[in-house]
């Protein structure tokens, strides 16, 4: 009985713990709605990679011209922006640099109450800077001096019906080679190629680096909720030899440069739900790099230079994923990118929980009736072990009159005490503990849930029924919590009464405890728990009804 003491106070401790964390977080679920806030605001204000630098900065840069975020020169004032629509994406491209300033994504509403607003992944303004550069530095490249300004055919360039493919070329020149800059995008895809044409037009050989980065501030992720403590991870990730799926805390960048050199791979800064990754050739080295310059991090790669013989054509780029977190799709662009979709450590049961729910909502449609589904399963998974600790438990209930005579009788010697409750339990064939056990057993089911409720872009914004319209925050009207502590408290009603008269008086606060701690957590988490409940009672009733009527 010590040991259920134990295990009860434990349950207490953790659940305070969160509880505090749950006050002390933003618990308001809405995210951040912003609509986006018009680039041209700040776009003189810009870094933009150079390849000088100041003595401090080159002794921790590599021999080559690696890209270097200037802290002293600026950025003259762009030309007109140009504009990218997609059916999946609307973008904006400074031509000062060509790096993409803002992404839109329309197949993804900011909030579950504004349809109409998309949710800005990108963007560089007074609010925030969060943006994908691109560029040739070294000797001869074209933002060796500064960021190149780029000149294209129109402003405004929209993917027509009927279209598979968009290009968008934009074009610039220096005393040694015409430069295009060539954007291709796809119908429905979240990834496009950037690609550098470098046509040399003098009589020497053209060389320089081609680069490929990621700038952000360090402000708060839009799309966050509230977690409970648990927030999904926003910073630097890369795959590479040694670990498949790397993260680089924008900690770590303040920390010092990031530098390592990698065959393939790719760069990414995540946040909850969506990311954005360079991808460069798979069949190629990158030096991989990071850094921290006056409250932005920079994280990205850049190759070996590249040298264009005097007349000849050459071709350097990658690719830019700028979306969703959607596991299939980042499994077929790249090497582990969809590790992204960062489920803990707990993945190995996480991912047949999602495949298993995705199986299920292609079923019915619905992800609250995939999580009934869900629930019913694990429920069939573990029903003998749930019905082994229910025969303890009605085991226990039927004798709790001889334990409380024992009590009793040897309440002052404990050893003597300890003696007679084994032999009780041992003439009864019972074991006090098998009630732990099923709980302890699925507790990693119920955090590997939490975390597929939490990181997988399905269950964004996706309703069940009625007043619950997404899924994945916590229930508006706290009416799940509340259904959930009731079934928790039915069920206590049918454990048997502890001896103990602490532990009882704790035991009938549990059901309080538990729903004030499901207040905050996402509404299909709840559902799972309202429905394991319902399902656990059915059983335990039954059982308990078999013993007491034996």
């Amino acid at each position: 009985m010590d040991i259920r003491r134990t295990v009860i106070f434990l349950g207490l401790i953790v659940s305070s713990y969160f509880l505090i964390l749950a006050w002390n977080d933003d618990y308001g679920q809405k995210n951040q709605v912003t609509a986006p806030i018009e680039a041209t605001a700040v776009a003189e204000n810009q870094d933009a990679p150079v390849t000088t630098a100041s003595a401090d900065e080159l002794a921790e840069q590599p021999a080559v011209d690696a890209p270097v975020v200037s802290t002293e020169a600026k950025a003259q004032p762009s030309a007109e922006l140009i504009r990218v629509d997609t059916d999946v994406l609307r973008l904006v491209i400074d031509p000062r640099g060509g790096e993409i300033v803002e992404v839109l994504l329309p197949e993804y509403p900011a909030a579950v109450d504004q349809k109409d607003v998309p949710f800005v992944l990108m963007e560089r303004n007074q609010r925030r800077t969060y943006v994908a550069q691109s560029g040739l530095l070294g000797k001869d490249g074209v933002d060796a001096q500064g960021p190149a300004l780029y000149s294209a055919d129109a402003t405004q360039y929209q993917l027509a019906d009927g279209q598979d493919e968009l290009s968008v070329v934009l074009t610039t020149q220096t005393e040694k080679a015409t430069v295009e800059k060539v954007f291709t995008f796809r119908r429905g895809d979240y990834l496009m190629d950037v690609n550098f044409r470098i046509k040399n037009t003098s009589a020497e050989a053209w060389q320089g680096v081609f680069y490929a980065q990621l700038k952000r501030d360090n402000s708060v992720d839009p799309s966050k909720g509230s977690q409970m403590g648990m927030a999904a991870y926003l910073g630097a990730a890369l795959t590479t030899k040694e670990n498949r799926y790397e993260k680089v805390t924008f900690s770590d960048l303040e920390d010092g440069q990031y530098k390592k050199v990698e065959q393939g791979g790719w760069a990414a800064i995540l946040q909850h739900y969506f990311l954005a990754a360079w991808v460069p050739a798979k069949d190629v080295q990158h030096t991989y790099n990071g850094r921290a310059v006056k409250g932005n991090y920079i994280f990205g790669f850049y190759d070996a230079p590249t040298v264009v013989a005097a007349g000849e054509t050459a071709e350097v780029g990658a690719s830019l994923y700028v979306g969703p977190k959607v596991q299939d799709r980042l499994a077929e662009i790249a090497d582990h990118l969809d590790l992204t979709v960062d489920y803990g450590w707990l993945w190995w049961i996480a991912q047949p929980l999602f495949w298993l729910l995705s199986f299920f909502h292609g079923l019915v449609g619905n992800w609250g009736v995939a999580i009934i589904l869900l629930t019913v399963l694990i429920k069939a998974a573990f029903f003998k072990l749930s019905a082994t600790s229910y025969r303890s438990m009605a085991n226990m209930r039927k004798v709790a009159p001889k334990m409380q005579e024992i009590k009793e009788k040897y309440g002052d010697n404990r050893e003597k005490l300890g003696q007679e409750m084994m032999k009780l339990y041992k003439e009864e064939k019972f074991n006090p503990l098998g009630g732990c056990l099923p709980i302890l057993v699925q507790m990693p089911v119920f955090i590997a849930l939490y975390w597929v409720l939490m990181e997988s872009v399905e269950l964004r914004q996706a309703p069940f029924f009625l007043w619950i319209k997404d899924m994945s925050v916590m229930d508006p009207y706290f009416i799940l919590p509340l259904i959930m502590g009731a079934s928790m408290f039915i069920q206590m009603k049918l454990n048997p009464t502890p001896p103990d008269p602490m532990q009882a008086r704790v035991m009938q606060f549990m059901p309080v405890i538990f729903t004030v701690f499901f207040l905050w957590f996402p509404a299909g988490l709840v559902l799972y728990w309202v429905v394991n409940n319902i399902l656990s009672i059915s059983q335990q009733y039954v059982i308990t009804k078999q013993i007491e009527n034996s």
